[in-house]
Formats: structure tokens, sequence, C-alpha cells
């Protein structure tokens, strides 16, 4: 099937839904009797969607998985502990922009659409992954080359800040109601294997070349490839069929004034259910995915290529619980996955924390118990976050609340656990973690059903 044609039937779809007309998702019976005809997953546009969102957060973990070999290149090998806080810190400082992008770009997606500022965002995350990859190091430039390092981060955090939203906004809208979180878990479909090619990369990395080729020029490596990649996301967007919901709403979104503080004044409690699981969220993804990687390299004496195997393991498994956990959320609710989650991870996350060491299958245990637990709530996250805010507020409301969660505690998770770490107090962290998931447990118990409900 030719894209314009397939488009077309998408975009009939989504109107379709918006009508109130049964569309692909038919009743257990049709009304003579016959047989259910299946519900097809537009699996091109999904993939589409994704792809671009897979190259976005290759390139922001390849980051944080490859600086335990950059940090001395980039900064002054002379002090190493400098060098590190300066690597975690420029890390956690882009994650500050995120909510700028978050804002601007999702403004732009309310105006002009999603697809407009999904080809923005993949094009500003590949083009900051090519310069880092051909950064002069500090011996060559000095502290010029950190304030690159600086420049190109914030375009990735700006870019990342409004690709979650929009990714987001748009898998919610081409979305029949009872089929929401089926189409929400290809969000961290490709997240995961993102990050998982990542991981895979940083294993056979870490196991073929040595450190010194590992320092002085295989950590550009992944970052040339996430170049590469960023080029084919763009070409798999460049058909994508708008939203249907952007386009019946494009004329209010342009009619909205004062949009953000419109989000706080007619929507708090949404705001405010936004951060709360939020909070935890980031907090799992940025522990499993970045922060433990050098942590338990530096602090815990754990082999790196260990680490790598064992997080690649978790993370297949992390892509293989989404799509049953959206589907799971489509049949029984949001509400009963949010909790178990939270309460989950409020339980077992600092007992987790004492099994990190010189282990292989200790390490795989960790992994897969922290990223099994977090598929549940990531495989529905798009979906929940879409049905917070109305289609003229979606892209911008989810973008600028949910980013500013995310620089706040995610963005410092990696320079907070190492801090605590080099005073001596690591299992604060842990701690940290469960009192957010009391949090979002707690804020969970507010939300209503929204399952099967017709989008705002």
């Amino acid at each position: 099937m030719r894209w314009g044609a397939l488009n077309e039937r998408i975009i009939m779809s989504a109107k379709e839904t918006l009508e109130g007309s049964p569309g692909s998702a038919r009743s257990a019976t049709a009304p003579d009797g016959s047989p259910e005809i299946k519900h097809r997953l537009p699996y091109r546009t999904l993939i589409a969607a994704s792809a671009g969102n897979a190259v976005e957060w290759y390139d922001w973990t390849v980051y944080a998985t490859f600086s335990i070999y950059f940090a001395t290149q980039i900064f002054d090998e002379k002090n190493v502990t400098l060098a590190f806080i300066g690597t975690f810190a420029t890390y956690a400082l882009a994650f500050f922009f995120r909510p700028l992008g978050g804002y601007l770009i999702g403004r732009y997606a309310d105006l002009h659409g999603r697809k407009n500022s999904m080809m923005l965002t993949i094009g500003l995350m590949a083009g900051g992954s090519m310069m880092i990859a051909i950064l002069p190091t500090f011996a060559v430039a000095g502290w010029l080359a950190p304030i690159l390092l600086l420049i190109a981060r914030v375009a990735q955090g700006m870019s990342l800040g409004g690709e979650v939203s929009n990714a987001s906004a748009y898998l919610g809208e081409i979305a029949p109601p009872k089929r929401r979180g089926r189409y929400s878990s290809f969000f961290y479909i490709s997240t995961g294997s993102a990050v998982l090619l990542a991981s895979l990369l940083g294993a056979l990395m870490a196991n073929t070349l040595s450190d010194d080729a590992l320092n002085t020029w295989g950590w550009r490596v992944p970052f040339v490839v996430g170049g590469l990649l960023g080029l084919i996301g763009l070409w798999l967007r460049r058909d994508m069929a708008e939203s249907a919901h952007f386009e019946a709403k494009k004329e209010a979104a342009k009619a909205t004034k004062g949009p953000l503080m419109r989000t706080v004044r007619e929507h708090p409690k949404q705001v405010m259910q936004l951060i709360g699981f939020t909070l935890l969220s980031t907090l799992c993804y940025y522990t499993m995915f970045s922060a433990l990687t050098p942590f338990a390299v530096k602090s815990r004496g754990a082999d790196a290529g260990d680490v790598f195997w064992a997080l690649s393991i978790a993370t297949a498994l992390f892509v293989a619980l989404q799509y049953p956990f959206g589907a799971l959320s489509d049949r029984f609710g949001r509400k009963p996955q949010l909790l178990f989650w939270a309460a989950a991870y409020a339980i077992v996350i600092v007992p987790l924390s004492t099994l990190i060491g010189p282990s292989f299958g200790k390490l795989l245990v960790v992994f897969c118990v922290g990223l099994g637990l977090y598929a549940i709530f990531s495989s529905l996250a798009p979906a929940i976050m879409s049905e917070l805010f109305p289609t003229e507020l979606r892209a911008l409301g989810i973008g600028a609340w949910y980013n500013i969660t995310v620089a706040t505690f995610g963005g410092t998770a990696p320079l907070v656990i190492d801090l605590l770490s080099n005073a001596g107090h690591a299992n604060w962290f842990f701690w940290y973690v469960a009192i957010a998931a009391v949090i979002a447990f707690c804020t969970i118990l507010t939300l209503r059903e929204t399952n099967g409900e017709e989008l705002t």
C-alpha cells in the first residue's frame, strides 16, 4: 500500500473515532450478527512515529553510557574526579533545557502540527550527536571542548523535551479509545530498543577494544551511529499523516492566549498528577538506564562488560513486556497497573540496591526486576499523559510540566548518586527513589480511570 493511501486511511479512521463511529475497532459482533472484524494496527505509522523517538533516546542514552570513557577527553584529565563531575553536570544541565524545548516545540506542535514538530526534534538530536562525535579534546582545544559539548547537549535537551510530548500526543490521538494502551506501548518499544542498541554497542566495544582505545577514539563511534540513525528517522517520518485531533482543534489552539498559565488555571489537578507520577517514572528510567552503569563500575567494582550485558538482557525483557502491559491496561484499566508499579518500587528498590556489585547474576536480577516493574508504567505512559489535557493544550501541557519534573529529578540522578557515593552514602539515593514511589502512589490514587474514554 502506498504511503499516501495509508495516511489518508489513518486520518479517516481517526476522524471516525472523533465523530463517534466505530472505525476500525468493531464491537463484539456486527449489526448483522456476523463475527467482529479484527482491528489492524497501523504498523507503518506507529513505526514511523516511534523510529524518531528511538533515535532521540539512543543519542540521549549513549551520552550516559559512554561518559566513563570520554569524561577525561573533553575535560582536564589531570583531575579525574572533577572531569566526571563536569561530565555529569553537563548531562544534568542539558535537562534544564528540556522544559524550554517542551514549551517552545510543544506550542509549535499545537499550532503547526505534530508531524512538523517531530521532524524538527529529530533533526536537532541527530545534529547534536554528530557534533559530539567530532568534538576536539581538552588537550587540543582547552575549555572550548566542554563548551562545545554543552552546546550540543543543549540542542539535544531541547529536542528531547519536544519529542516526548509530541510523540505521546500523536500516539494518543491516532489511537481508537479502547486501544490507546496498545498504541501507547510503541513509544517505549522504540525507547527500549534504542537503549538496547546503545547497551549492546557498549558491551561489544567494551569486550573488543582496549580501555585506551575506548578512551581515545572508541567513544566517538556511537555518536556517529546516532547521527546516521537520525537521517533514517527523518526519512521514515517524511510521509506521516497529521493527527485528525490536531486538524480539528488547530484553530482553537491559535485562539488560545497564555497556554501555559491556562494549564495551571484550568487544569491544576492534572498538572499536579502529571508531576506526581513523572517523579517516580523519571527516577526509574534514569536510575536503571543511566545512573547505575557508572555507579556499578566506579563505586561497586563491577566489570563494565558484565554491566552492559546485564542491562542488555534486562532491556530486551523491558521491550518484550511493553505491548502485553499496554493491552492489559486496555482491558482492565490504567489505575491498577499504576498503583502496583508504585507500590512495588517503594518496597523493592532499597533491598535491590544491595545486590549491585561484581557479580553478573546479581546485576542481572537488579536490572531485570527494576526494568520489568518499570515496564508496567512505561507501556501506558503516553496514553495516561495524553488523557490529561485537551487537544489544543496537549503537547504544550505534557511538554512543559513533564520536562520540568524530568529536569529536576531525572537529569540530576547520575550526579546525585555520584556525589552521595563519594560522600559514603550511596544507599541514601535508593531511599530517595523509594520516597518518590510513595509520592507517586498517593498521586495515582487521585487519578480517575480513563480506559476506553474519548480524548477531550
